[in-house]
């Protein structure tokens, strides 16, 4: 890949939410990477300090945004949208990547709290911070709202809960944003990865003989590429890469 290839995203502010998770730090990284200014939100400041010293090392100064999305209003969403543009004076890009999902539980045994939390954490909250964006998002000559979404044939499964009900809600929401911004300067998409190696789909495979899983830097160029002007392929649409495309990626 060339230097010019590898830095798509020079100039470009982009936020990740989920940033201290697996497939998040991933993308955090690769966005830096790829000259973005990343702006890291998530609840667990230790792991956001720490992933800052590693985007430090290899692109642009990252921040850092604590925020629980369990406990944020949408009074909180506009807050961050204000700092956002206050700081930086330009937003270029979402990931969605924040999630919530205890484990495998039969519907019948499951904590009402928990099913609630994993529907907040991943549709509502990314619904109120995408909204409460837009208008920053809409003065950048070309944004992008990434999706993270997981497998209907994996999570449309028995037990998967309030997470696998968030998932089919971010579905809807990528078809119905779309709709509603085609012919203006954001776009909208979601990627689709295959199995990663995380926490989360620790809580649900057994590690040792989940021989399908891969580590999530092998999926973040696709979110890259999604940013990108490249991107715009992909407007609208699920993306689920091969393994050709996550090779040319970002080229």
């Amino acid at each position: 890949m060339s230097e010019s290839a590898s830095r798509v995203l020079d100039g470009r502010v982009v936020l990740v939410t989920g940033a201290h998770g697996g497939f998040g730090s991933a993308v955090a990284l690769a966005c830096a990477q790829a000259g973005a200014t990343v702006v890291l939100l998530g609840h667990k400041v230790p792991k956001l300090n720490r992933l800052y010293d590693r985007l430090s090392a290899v692109g642009p100064e990252p921040a850092i945004y604590p925020l629980d999305l369990e406990g944020a209003s949408p009074d909180d969403h506009a807050e961050l949208a204000e700092r956002l543009e206050s700081s930086f004076g330009r937003l270029d890009g979402i990931v969605h990547c924040a999630a919530e999902f205890r484990g495998l539980t039969p519907t019948v045994h499951a904590d009402p709290a928990d099913f609630a939390r994993s529907i907040h954490i991943g549709l509502t909250a990314a619904g109120w911070l995408t909204q409460a964006t837009l208008p920053l998002l809409g003065k950048s000559n070309d944004a992008a709202v990434v999706f993270t979404l997981d497998s209907p044939e994996r999570v449309g499964a028995a037990y998967w809960g309030g997470y696998g009900v968030s998932q089919f809600g971010l579905q809807g929401a990528v078809r119905i944003l779309h709709a509603e911004l085609a012919n203006g300067p954001v776009r909208v998409a979601g990627l689709m990865p295959g199995p990663m190696r995380t926490t989360l789909r620790a809580r649900a495979w057994v590690e040792e003989t989940d021989r399908q899983a891969v580590d999530p830097s092998v999926y973040a160029p696709a979110v890259v590429t999604l940013l990108s002007e490249s991107g715009r392929a992909h407007r609208g649409t699920i993306w689920s890469p091969t393994a050709a495309e996550l090779a040319t990626a970002v080229a």
